[in-house]
C-alpha cells in the first residue's frame, strides 16, 4: 500500500518559466503522468515568475534555495571557495533548507533541467544528487540530454550510476548513460507531451503563409567566427523577403532579462525597417506558444523546445543547433540529423542558413507526412519514463 507521501513527486533543477522550455517540461510532465496516482511539488529558483505562467494552478511551488545561517557548514563552504577556488559546497548551502523541507513530503525527486550537464556550472547537479540521497530522497534524471564526453569524467561517471534510474530524450544521450547506469530509458521529452492553447493570433496568421523563425543570444554565443550566426539570420530574411510572398513571425522561447530572444528579434526588425510582412510575437506561455508555433508552415528554430513545439504539432522544421539534444532529437524523428540541423559551429558563409532552409523547404508536404505517421510510435515511448519511474516509487 502507497502513502500519500509516496505519491508526491518532487521536480528540481529547472529554470524559471520565463524560460518556456523549462515551463513546457513540467507542464508536459504532468500530462504525461496524467492517470497515474501522484501529486506534484515543484522547487522553484523563481515562484513569482513560475506563477505568473500557471504553473501554481497545477502543483504546489516552494523555494529551491533559501538564505542560510553563518555556521560552522558555512565556515567550510567559505574556506573552500577562498582557499581552493571550490564553490560548489558554497552554492549547494542555499539549497540545503529546501531539501531538508521536502524530505517529509516525498522520496522521490525528479531533476528535471533537461540539458543542464550540457553547460558549465554543472558540478552543483552531483551535489544536489548526493544531497537528496542523504535526506532519503530517490532521484531521476528526467527528460536529459548529456553530451556523451562527460562520462569518461569520474566524478560524473559516479554521479549518473547513483540516479535510482535515467530517462534520456534522445538516443545519442541514452547510448552513453546506458554504460554506466543500466537504469536508463528512452522517452521523448516531456514538452512533446503538452498540449497547445489557442490564443487570439495576429491576421496575418490567417492566409496560412507563415514562416516561423526562433533567433537566441544562446545560439550567437556559440558561434565561431563573430558575427556569422546574426547575418546568417539576415540573410534568411532578405530572401524570404525579397524572394517569396511568404511572411515570417519571430517567436521567442526565452524572455529572461540576461538572456532574452526577445531582444535579437527586436534588432532583426529593426534591420529591416519593421516590415509589415514581418510580425513580431510577444510573450506567451509555453502551450500558448505552441499554439502560435503550429499555425505555421514552416518552424526555423534556435530553442531545443521551441523546435519540440513544431515537431510535435507536424511542422516541418530546421533547428539551427548547438548541442547533442538537437542532434539526438532530430536523429530519433528522422534517422538522421543530417539536413534537419544546422549546427551553428559549422557556419561559414552568410547563406549557410538560407541554403539549408531552401533545401529542406522543398521537401515541405515530405516532412508533413513523415511526423503525421513518426509521431504516434515516437510519443509511445513516453511509457518508458512511466513505466521506471512506478519502479522507482515501488522499491524500498
Amino acid at each position: 500500500m502507497t502513502s500519500k507521501l509516496d505519491n508526491n513527486i518532487l521536480f528540481y533543477g529547472n529554470g524559471s518559466s520565463g524560460n518556456h522550455g523549462c515551463e513546457a517540461i513540467v507542464r508536459g510532465t504532468i500530462i504525461l503522468l496524467k492517470n497515474e496516482p501522484f501529486s506534484f511539488l515543484l522547487q522553484s529558483n523563481d515562484i513569482s515568475e513560475d506563477s505568473r505562467y500557471g504553473l501554481d494552478l497545477l502543483l504546489s511551488i516552494k523555494p529551491a534555495k533559501s538564505k542560510i545561517p553563518h555556521d560552522l557548514k558555512f565556515l567550510k563552504a567559505y574556506l573552500k571557495m577562498k582557499l581552493i577556488h571550490s564553490y560548489v559546497e558554497m552554492d549547494g548551502l542555499y539549497y540545503l533548507p529546501g531539501i531538508r523541507d521536502v524530505s517529509d513530503k516525498t522520496t522521490i525527486a525528479l531533476s528535471i533541467g533537461g540539458d543542464n550537464y550540457c553547460y558549465n556550472g554543472t558540478e552543483i547537479y552531483p551535489w544536489l544528487n548526493r544531497e537528496y540521497h542523504r535526506h532519503g530522497i530517490k532521484t531521476i534524471l528526467w527528460g536529459c540530454s548529456v553530451e556523451p564526453s562527460l562520462i569518461s569524467s569520474a566524478t560524473y561517471n559516479k554521479d549518473f550510476a547513483l540516479y535510482d534510474a535515467i530517462v534520456a530524450r534522445e538516443t545519442i544521450t541514452y547510448n552513453a548513460l546506458r554504460q554506466v547506469n543500466d537504469r536508463t530509458v528512452l522517452a521523448p521529452d516531456p514538452a512533446f507531451f503538452m498540449s497547445p492553447v489557442a490564443c487570439p493570433l495576429d491576421s496575418r496568421f490567417s492566409a496560412g503563409n507563415i514562416i516561423g523563425i526562433n533567433a537566441t543570444p544562446t545560439i550567437i554565443s556559440n558561434e565561431k567566427t563573430t558575427g556569422i550566426a546574426y547575418e546568417n539570420y539576415k540573410q534568411l530574411i532578405s530572401y524570404i523577403l525579397n524572394e517569396t510572398d511568404l511572411s515570417i513571425a519571430l517567436i521567442p522561447h526565452v524572455v529572461w532579462k540576461h538572456v532574452s530572444d526577445l531582444s535579437v528579434h527586436e534588432n532583426l526588425y529593426r534591420d529591416f525597417d519593421c516590415s509589415d510582412r514581418i510580425i513580431m510575437v510577444d510573450d506567451h506561455t509555453a502551450p500558448e506558444l505552441k499554439y502560435i508555433i503550429s499555425q505555421c508552415r514552416f518552424f526555423i528554430g534556435a530553442r531545443t523546445h521551441a523546435t519540440i513545439a513544431a515537431y510535435s504539432t507536424g511542422v516541418p522544421t530546421l533547428v539551427l543547433g548547438y548541442s547533442v539534444k538537437a542532434k539526438g532529437i532530430a536523429r530519433d524523428l528522422f534517422d538522421d540529423e543530417t539536413g534537419y540541423v544546422l549546427p551553428v559551429q559549422d557556419l561559414q558563409t552568410p547563406t549557410d542558413l538560407t541554403n539549408a532552409f531552401l533545401a529542406l523547404y522543398e521537401k515541405s508536404d515530405q516532412l508533413r507526412t513523415h511526423l503525421s505517421s513518426r509521431l504516434p510510435d515516437y510519443l509511445k515511448n513516453g511509457e518508458n519514463a512511466i513505466a521506471v519511474l512506478k519502479e522507482v516509487a515501488a522499491s524500498k
